[in-house]
């Protein structure tokens, strides 16, 4: 087959969108030597990943690169709904369209749809993204063959919120690539940040959904005097989470970090925390499980379906119940190595090929 899969999503570095898209380039290229994928990509700006675009060339498919603005294109194919891909990728058998813009075709349509957070807690979205995706879903639901989706969680949220018949979406759990760091990096990591005492880590957009605020003031409530809690995550649109209003020395933002350093403080941490009140499918989970970290997090949306019997689960909307998670991770060490324990077998279960297998099942069957 010949399948367009747009690709622009990947320079938004820092968000689980991009960490998707570059694994799902990766895993194509890695494992799927059947079929020939032709590669979107658009932006006015952001340049494609050289090594990425190498890799491209090295095979069987085809790179388009365009410069055009992501507002334009929403505009033009989520607002006016013209201009078919066509014309940007050719005739193809499928077209798998990212999260972010919808583009009219007489080819086969396939979807990705991470989460539908703009629906279920309209309140934590930015109104731009949830007026863009209103637009987009009005023609996922209209034009879309397939839509694929990350957790059994996400493919209700649609059937129930997109009252899109459930025949039509497949969940396909995305594949988790992360790489062991060696004792050297993780101990020259650790001095670059000054983090010179235990710590917890989080990881994640300081936004309102990711619930950053609630986890600080459940960790200042805690009062333990000789530990940090550590906040990996670039700066959103949340102003009211910031090393300035965390009012405590003990809370280390270190804003957006490489892959490296990240998978080094994933593996020096006392233990990980993801109070998140909803997630489509939830990467930093999977990643600290498989670098050995024992996780607690939120028992809501697809987190509690890809983490239960290897995490902690707790209420992400009750401080006292963020405290007490807490408080029993930082002092039980029996349970924090029964995590750790069963957090690298529960992480197993996400590879890439496995997802490029399923996508490309999926796709043979309904073409």
């Amino acid at each position: 087959m010949k399948i367009g899969l747009d690709i622009s999503q990947m320079v938004y570095e820092g968000t689980g969108v991009s960490r998707f898209v570059h694994g799902l380039i990766q895993g194509i290229l890695t494992h799927d030597n059947q079929n020939e994928w032709f590669f979107f990509f658009s932006s006015l700006r952001q340049r494609i990943d050289p090594k990425i675009k190498q890799l491209i060339g090295q095979k069987h498919h085809r790179l388009f690169e365009y410069k055009l603005p992501p507002t334009t294109l929403s505009f033009v194919w989520n607002t006016m709904h013209r201009m078919k891909v066509e014309k940007l990728v050719g005739n193809l058998d499928w077209f798998i369209s990212s999260d972010w813009t919808e583009p009219p075709s007489n080819m086969k349509k396939a979807t990705i749809i991470h989460d539908l957070v703009y629906l279920r807690y309209p309140e934590t979205v930015h109104s731009m993204i949830r007026k863009t995706q209103n637009r987009r879903m009005h023609w996922v639901k209209k034009e879309s063959t397939v839509i694929f989706t990350d957790s059994q969680s996400t493919r209700k949220d649609i059937s129930e919120l997109l009252c899109i018949d459930k025949q039509k979406i497949f969940v396909n759990y995305p594949g988790v690539d992360i790489q062991p760091p060696t004792d050297d990096m993780v101990k020259k990591t650790q001095e670059m940040f000054h983090i010179n005492k235990p710590f917890i880590l989080t990881v994640g957009k300081i936004e309102p959904r990711k619930n950053i605020g609630g986890l600080i003031e459940a960790f200042k409530q805690l009062n333990v005097k000789n530990m940090l809690l550590v906040i990996v995550g670039s700066q959103g649109w949340d102003k009211t989470t910031s090393k300035k209003q965390s009012g405590t020395e003990r809370v280390l933002f270190l804003d957006y970090i490489a892959d490296v350093k990240l998978s080094c403080l994933y593996k020096s941490c006392l233990f990980f925390i993801y109070p998140s009140f909803y997630e489509g499918f939830g990467y930093p989970v999977i990643e600290a499980m498989r670098l050995g970290a024992a996780v607690a997090t939120s028992n809501t949306s697809s987190l509690k379906e890809i983490s239960d019997g290897a995490s902690y689960l707790f209420n992400p909307h009750k401080t006292s119940d963020i405290k007490k998670a807490l408080s029993l991770l930082v002092t039980n060490y029996d349970i924090r190595n029964k995590l750790k324990k069963q957090g690298i077998i529960k992480s197993q279960d996400f590879s890439w090929k496995k997802y490029i297998d399923n996508m490309t099942q999926v796709l043979t069957v309904h073409h």
